[in-house]
């Protein structure tokens, strides 16, 4: 019998200032995505809404005090081969000028409008 796609659930969240969206360059020490820009992600490892702001704070620095959520969609379910991505999507709003600190996880990032996505 033939198996399904493994499902494996990540939040990923788009940060909002001044009418700007951020994005990070994914590293070559990442399992997934290498080289690739994108939001905030990870894999959900409790609840969702906790999860975003845990990937968050360790992929930029920014803390809950800094941003507000502005809209949790729906999950999107993309295949990817022998992979279904469960995708939680948020957005946030960050309140004041962000100092960003990108982890290990990240070469890069900047902010682009959303038009340049």
């Amino acid at each position: 019998m033939k198996k399904g796609p493994v499902e494996k659930h990540v939040v990923t969240c788009f940060l909002e200032h001044h009418g700007k969206i951020l994005i990070l360059k994914r590293s070559q020490k990442v399992g997934t995505h290498r080289g690739v820009w994108a939001g905030v992600s990870g894999y959900v490892e409790t609840v969702c809404d906790r999860q975003a702001l845990v990937e968050i704070q360790e992929e930029t620095g920014l803390l809950p005090v800094d941003m507000e959520l502005v809209k949790a969609w729906n999950i999107l379910t993309i295949e990817d081969g022998a992979i279904r991505w469960m995708v939680h999507p948020y957005l946030f709003h960050i309140r004041e000028k962000p100092g960003i600190k990108i982890d290990w996880e990240h070469t890069d990032f900047k902010w682009i409008k959303p038009q340049e996505i």
